[in-house]
């Protein structure tokens, strides 16, 4: 058996093993025999190991043979054919294994792991059990194919699953009024961040005729390569692909989402937001950094939304009351920090600082609850709050413009009422016009009201809460 054989069955294996976890959960689940919390405890142990370990083979060889650059090749998911051959659409399935998603596979099935493991005990005879691990699932494949994708159009495909899995984690206690919500929110900013994704997806088809990132960043190996577009066309595709990153990683002006999205449990709160999903799309910028060289103005913008955020979450994290806010902002600030590195070229240490950052973030938000009982217990064994000392900003900036921070840290940046105001309403109003031209239509075609759905009664107690 030859290495590229080795390298092919390997890389077979590492998206196998959590596509086989999706569909043993979703299978049973339709099928209406679902497995037992062992059972799918084991399968989250022998789909993370049976992966990780794979992950592990490619490396090591791939430092034995000083190979840097593994194509697996799956073929073609559609061909479009057009008038002109050279001007052909391929949509073409293929994984890379390279010197940023090695790593980056590795972390996901580490930290993944280590979740489902947690999870399994603390959700332990909870209603939603199964619901949270088929989420999980769909989160850990979308983590994969991300990390390994070869084209534009599988990262999109992965980052869609890693949306949608964290979208539902978010309102996974959907017996509430908040969670849903909030999970609505998310799901909406990751729409925005979708968009401006598909629109540079067709764009780079339109400009290069390929999706294939060894055609669009050129040949090589990462972080080598160069890109195959003009400055121009770097600069309007490379502010479509920052949005992108911005929605996905909560970047300003999209940083509101974040401590929303700690309404779900804490397993998803640790894995979604505090390690891999919040770094996705510092990690979209890292593989699409090539296109970043090729003009200063975006690299320059990218650097500038970093320093933006990075600044906005050092503030506001010094006003929240609880340790899951305080994390989730403490986390947007060194994401922040990530993007002013990939803007300035440093693409080695963004990917060590996203490795450690993840790693430290997953082991404090899992450890949050049990470190909350442990400083409540010091508290009532003291007998009075713990005290704690003013920092340097806080003695020699005046009383003035100290209250103006922290009524800009309390609100939260008004990020929140300036997204809704400016892009949430217009999005809505244009939204719902079209589903009343719809009705219309639809009604006409009936003869009658068309949807069923307008004569269901909605419960007294809901209205009330909407209201509140």
């Amino acid at each position: 058996m030859n290495t590229e054989t080795i390298f092919h069955t390997l890389g077979i294996i590492v998206v196998a093993s959590p596509a086989a976890f999706v569909a043993v959960l979703g299978l049973t689940s339709l099928i209406g025999r679902p497995l037992r919390e062992s059972a799918i405890e084991s399968w989250t142990y022998a789909s993370t190991v049976v992966g990780l370990l794979a992950a592990i083979a490619i490396l090591f060889i791939m430092l034995a043979t000083d190979i840097r650059h593994v194509p697996i090749e799956l073929g073609n998911w559609v061909v479009i054919h057009l008038p002109e051959p050279h001007h052909n659409f391929h949509f073409h399935l293929k994984f890379v294994f390279d010197r940023l998603s090695v790593p980056f596979v590795i972390l996901s099935f580490l930290l993944c792991g280590t979740v489902g493991a947690f999870t399994s005990r603390y959700l332990h005879r909870e209603s939603g059990y199964r619901r949270f691990y088929i989420c999980y699932s769909l989160f850990t494949l979308g983590m994969i194919v991300t990390s390994l994708a070869g084209t534009i159009e599988v990262l999109f495909f992965g980052w869609e699953l890693v949306g949608l899995s964290s979208a539902l984690l978010v309102a996974y206690f959907h017996e509430r009024i908040a969670p849903v919500k909030n999970g609505l929110r998310v799901w909406a900013v990751y729409r925005i961040a979708d968009a401006a994704f598909l629109i540079a997806a067709v764009a780079l088809h339109h400009l290069t005729g390929e999706g294939d990132f060894d055609v669009l960043i050129g040949s090589g190996s990462w972080p080598e390569g160069q890109a195959s577009l003009t400055a121009n066309q770097a600069l309007f595709v490379g502010l479509l692909l920052l949005v992108a990153a911005a929605g996905k990683s909560a970047l300003v002006p999209f940083s509101g989402w974040l401590p929303r999205a700690m309404e779900g449990p804490t397993p998803s709160s640790a894995i979604f937001y505090g390690a891999l999903s919040v770094h996705l799309g510092a990690f979209l910028l890292l593989r699409v950094s090539p296109i970043l060289e090729m003009s200063f103005w975006l690299s320059a913008a990218v650097v500038t939304i970093g320093l933006l955020t990075a600044a906005f979450a050092s503030i506001t994290t010094r006003v929240q009351t609880d340790i899951k806010s305080a994390l989730a902002f403490a986390s947007l600030t060194q994401v922040g920090i990530i993007v002013v590195e990939i803007g300035l070229g440093l693409r080695y240490i963004a990917l060590i600082h996203i490795i450690g950052h993840a790693c430290l973030r997953t082991l404090q938000l899992l450890r949050a609850p049990s470190l909350l009982h442990d400083y409540h217990t010091l508290e009532n064994a003291i007998g009075e709050h713990m005290q704690h000392e003013a920092g340097l900003w806080q003695r020699v900036m005046p009383v003035g413009l100290r209250s103006w921070f922290y009524c800009f840290a309390i609100e939260r940046g008004y990020l929140d009422g300036c997204l809704d105001r400016f892009i949430v309403d217009p999005f809505r109003r244009i939204l719902l016009f079209c589903d009343s031209i719809e009705r219309r239509w639809t009604d006409f075609l009936s003869g009658g009201a068309s949807r069923e759905s307008d004569e269901v009664p909605v419960h007294e107690e809901v209205v009330e809460e909407l209201r509140l």
